[in-house]
């Protein structure tokens, strides 16, 4: 199995355009794509998928390579076996996560990166790579067959992972909290990756990239934080 995945914590880190900050980890990992195919079903309001689109085909055209969203296509199943690399936007993961279902494409996407093709997502897009989407921060607005994902590592994911801070006065649940409580029932691996933070699978290597660190939770065990560079090999 030589799967290959870029799960990005964000789109965009503060002060930086879309996609920015991971530019170089970008150009390597596409490296050799001419062509892209982006799903934009997470964004539920405020920006239509035609929007959406039109700003990831802005951003990859600096890349020479050429986008596709995927409601654009009749056939969304042969548009995923016929894709070069699939990108999957940020936005809501339960609307994300229900809008792949209904297009019937998670079991394409996860046999076409079994084949090597190149995943690449962006906060709820790497919600998704995980084997649920229980460990999300999005609000659950829509209801999705199953919470079940896409299994393209055997762990979960909290993008956007924001640290405890020290002396606050903030009263409710921490992302920490949060993680432990889905471990009372739970006993997957949990990844918080810090926003400018990256996960990066090349068959059984996994690597924590860019320029802040994460989180490791597993049940019963202490958290263990996780400098950029960190070998994961172990949780695949």
């Amino acid at each position: 199995m030589e799967r290959r995945a870029l799960l990005l914590s964000t789109s965009k880190i503060y002060g930086s355009g879309y996609l920015e900050y991971c530019d170089a980890e970008m150009r390597s990992f596409l490296q050799g794509v001419g062509r892209l195919l982006f799903v934009p079903f997470a964004r539920p309001g405020g920006m239509s998928h035609e929007q959406y689109t039109s700003v990831a085909e802005e951003r990859f055209a600096a890349l020479d390579i050429s986008v596709t969203g995927l409601h654009e296509v009749e056939d969304p199943r042969r548009a995923v076996r016929d894709a070069e690399a699939v990108f999957i936007g940020g936005g809501n993961t339960f609307v994300l996560l229900r809008d792949l279902y209904s297009a019937g494409v998670l079991d394409e996407i996860r046999q076409r990166v079994d084949q090597g093709m190149p995943y690449m997502g962006a906060s709820a897009g790497s919600n998704v790579a995980g084997l649920t989407i229980c460990t999300t921060n999005d609000m659950p607005i829509v209801y999705p067959p199953s919470f079940d994902a896409l299994g393209l590592v055997r762990f979960n994911i909290n993008p956007h992972y924001i640290d405890p801070e020290a002396g606050s006065k903030h009263m409710g649940e921490t992302r920490e909290t949060r993680i432990n409580e889905f471990h009372v029932f739970n006993d997957v691996p949990v990844i918080g990756i810090r926003e400018g933070a990256m996960l990066h699978r090349e068959g059984d290597s996994l690597r924590l990239e860019g320029s802040r660190g994460g989180c490791l939770f597993r049940p019963g065990v202490e958290v263990e934080e996780l400098a950029p560079g960190a070998v994961l090999d172990s949780l695949l």
